[in-house]
């Protein structure tokens, strides 16, 4: 007998908001510390690979925990989790801000991202539990535009705060690096009265327990493989990180042999490989993964770049993300008229327009460095956001549009674990790319060969847009 969700209420506008916020906090504060990392060093004396923890830590346990919290939310009630998520998002932030230590502000940063992943599926599966036909279309859209514009507003949110120092009197340091994370608390606290007001709880009537197994073998499989990438070239290459890495096939073979097992014996596994039967999801996820990992690598490596390289700074780095913000939000507009007319090639468009950004991009480096400014960057910057825009909140839609609602949060959390290992997969590997470039070929020609490598993982999510269903739900 199939399971079906408790009737909810409509999620209204304000609920909307609600949890379009709580979806913005955890990306925003994936990117938020790039601009932010050199005042952590300075202030903390934190060296590079405690460095790379501060922004590894927090994608890790994030990643491993976001089907877990899909499920619990499915389990315990999906309201219920948001707020659990939403209160302990905001503690965490303060202990992330008030850090004495490097070692302190990891392990704030560990506990962050676990906040993050029991509030961010609940996101999605409330829309697709509590909303249908053009209202969930909307809600689908509007989340994609969120998600892509905290990616970007989370570093022209940083340079700003970290720039004006407002805490630096206090603490007796360089840099109010702190207002970062402090900044998340009073928001925490508004998303928490608003939630209680506004977000209608929705659970499966007949919820599932937790696939411990399942759970086990997917944080192995995540931890094996992005633990190495993350930290090998700032550790050196250790031992270990080779040991991790041969492990990570067979921790992800098992991981799979596992659910296959549990959704063959009719039991419902942390990720059904049943699910992944569904065209349009396994299609989608296709797309988001190569997606990511170049979103991600390049957020990190202009942040480099421009600090670094062209010694701007964190004000006027982070500022130079505004083009690409603005034109992604207007091509997030234009996305559900241009989808209604033209379908899934949209997302072809848009890979091709980023392209076409990306190439900008490389050139003007190529041109204009090392007296290259924020001005410069505006033209490249604009038409590459102008492209994701038109792509990933179509890509959401997509990918969730045949998942039915008794597995929405399933279907939500594998959709945004895909997202978060793929960007802390891109920091890793395009991140210690370009680093490991600096020294012998100079910063101009190490960021240029990233562009160029970003641009081979936008050809592919073109390429793979041509197989997608032509209609979008």
């Amino acid at each position: 007998m199939p399971r079906h969700d408790h009737p909810a209420p409509a999620l209204g506008a304000l609920g909307l908001f609600t949890v379009l916020l709580g979806a913005a906090l955890p990306l925003i504060d994936f990117f938020i510390v790039n601009v932010a990392l050199p005042t952590i060093d300075h202030d903390l004396a934190a060296g590079p690979a405690l460095l790379e923890l501060v922004v590894a830590g927090y994608g890790l346990s994030y990643a491993v925990l976001l089907v877990l919290g899909g499920r619990l939310g499915d389990m315990a009630g999906r309201r219920r989790l948001f707020l659990t998520g939403m209160a302990a998002f905001g503690l965490t932030s303060l202990a992330c801000g008030l850090a004495p230590d490097a070692w302190s502000l990891v392990g704030a940063r560990v506990a962050q991202g676990a906040a993050a992943a029991l509030m961010l599926p609940q996101v999605l599966a409330t829309i697709q539990a509590a909303t249908s036909g053009h209202r969930r279309a909307r809600a689908m859209s509007l989340y994609g535009a969120t998600a892509g514009l905290s990616m970007v507003a989370g570093q022209i949110l940083g340079g700003a705060l970290v720039a004006a120092a407002p805490l630096s009197s206090v603490f007796g340091e360089s840099a109010g690096w702190r207002s970062v994370f402090l900044v998340n608390v009073p928001v925490a606290a508004v998303g928490l009265v608003l939630a209680a007001r506004a977000v209608p709880e929705t659970r499966s009537e007949r919820p599932a327990p937790v696939d411990v197994p399942g759970t086990l073998l997917l944080a192995v499989s995540l931890v094996t493989l992005l633990a190495p990438l993350t930290e090998g070239r700032a550790a050196g290459w250790p031992l270990w990180t080779w040991v991790s890495l041969a492990l990570f096939p067979f921790a992800a073979g098992a991981f799979y042999r596992v659910e296959r097992r549990a959704d063959r014996r009719g039991l419902i596994p942390l990720v059904p490989p049943s699910l992944l039967r569904l065209e349009s999801l396994r299609r989608g996820l296709a797309l988001v993964a190569p997606f990511s990992v170049g979103f991600g690598g390049f957020m990190f490596v202009i942040a480099v770049a421009l600090q670094q390289g062209l010694e701007l700074g964190p004000a006027a780095s982070g500022l130079s993300m505004a083009p690409m913000a603005v034109a992604f939000f207007a091509a997030s507009l234009a996305g559900p008229r241009l989808v209604r007319r033209y379908g899934s090639r949209v997302v072809t468009a848009g890979g091709l327009v980023q392209a076409a950004g990306v190439v900008v991009l490389a050139l003007t480096v190529w041109r204009g460095w090392p007296d290259l400014g924020t001005a410069g960057l505006v033209p490249g910057m604009a038409v590459a956001g102008f492209g994701q825009g038109l792509q990933l909140p179509v890509l959401f839609r997509i990918v969730l549009s045949d998942v039915p609602p008794e597995r929405a949060g399933v279907g939500g959390g594998v959709m945004t674990t895909t997202q978060q290992a793929a960007l802390t997969l891109g920091v890793a590997t395009l991140g210690s790319l370009f680093l490991a470039l600096v020294p012998g070929s100079g910063m101009r020609d190490a960021l240029i060969i990233t562009l160029l490598v970003q641009l081979a993982a936008v050809a592919l999510t073109t390429l793979l847009s041509l197989r997608l269903p032509r209609a979008v739900g």
